[in-house]
């Protein structure tokens, strides 16, 4: 049978684990193992709550179904998370006249009103796959309100100067001791009268690295210097 494969991971870093290759491969050896051919690879980086006309991935995926026999996934909540998008997608597959199938369980049956227990398993499935990722974002909320009424760093990037460090709730901002010491650079050649398109430069060519970008800007060095003089005019 010739399908098409359907991958997603979270936009919110991949909260299960559950990452694109290991999602490929288990549908790889599902489909080898009971003689399926996937034709086509779509895959989505976003939340399973996102509804499937705003996925590009699930909506090509439908597309495709036009050369094919049947969708795969490699769970059935890679579908969605949102039980009222999973059924929505399921309807609509079958609604089509195509099979649908999840490598982890095989084909998903199609609602029989003969066999209410059929549905209403796989709608229990659903509802705790969704209750499974509410428990997981409550509990970095949670993590990120304790770490916050400790006086620790709990949202964001890390400015200029500093890295993550412990684990957990423990973790917090520390000091990036080469960053420090390209700070303590900025503040030199400013107070040496340098305008900050050359003290851009000079760090481009010292071979001081900011922290995202791939060169120096003169105003990711002005913001550099104004948040740190006055650390080390204390100084």
């Amino acid at each position: 049978m010739r399908l098409v494969a359907a991958l997603r991971v979270s936009s919110a870093g991949q909260l299960d684990g559950y990452g694109l290759d290991a999602q490929r491969s288990d549908i790889e050896t599902w489909a080898k193992s009971n003689g399926h051919q996937v034709v086509s690879w779509r895959e989505d980086v976003v939340s399973g709550t996102v509804d499937a006309v705003d996925r590009p991935g699930l909506t090509a995926a439908l597309q495709d179904l036009e050369r094919a026999d049947g969708l795969v996934v490699a769970r059935l909540d890679r579908i969605a998370r949102q039980v009222t998008t999973q059924e929505a997608v399921l309807a609509a597959v079958w609604g089509n006249g195509y099979r649908v199938f999840a490598a982890d369980h095989g084909e998903i049956p199609q609602d029989d009103p003969d066999d209410p227990m059929r549905t209403a398993m796989r709608l229990m499935a659903g509802v705790f796959a969704q209750l499974d990722r509410m428990m997981i974002t409550k509990r970095l909320r949670d993590g990120r309100k304790a770490k916050a009424k400790a006086g620790k760093k709990a949202t964001g990037a890390y400015a200029f100067g500093y890295r993550g460090g412990g684990k957990g709730r423990d973790r917090d901002e520390v000091p990036d001791s080469v960053e420090q010491e390209t700070i303590d650079r900025i503040v030199e050649l400013r107070l040496s009268g340098l305008p900050y398109r050359a003290i851009a430069a000079t760090l481009d060519a010292e071979g001081r690295k900011p922290k995202r970008a791939a060169k120096w800007s003169n105003v990711a060095v002005r913001r550099i210097y104004l948040r740190s003089r006055p650390r080390q005019v204390a100084a």
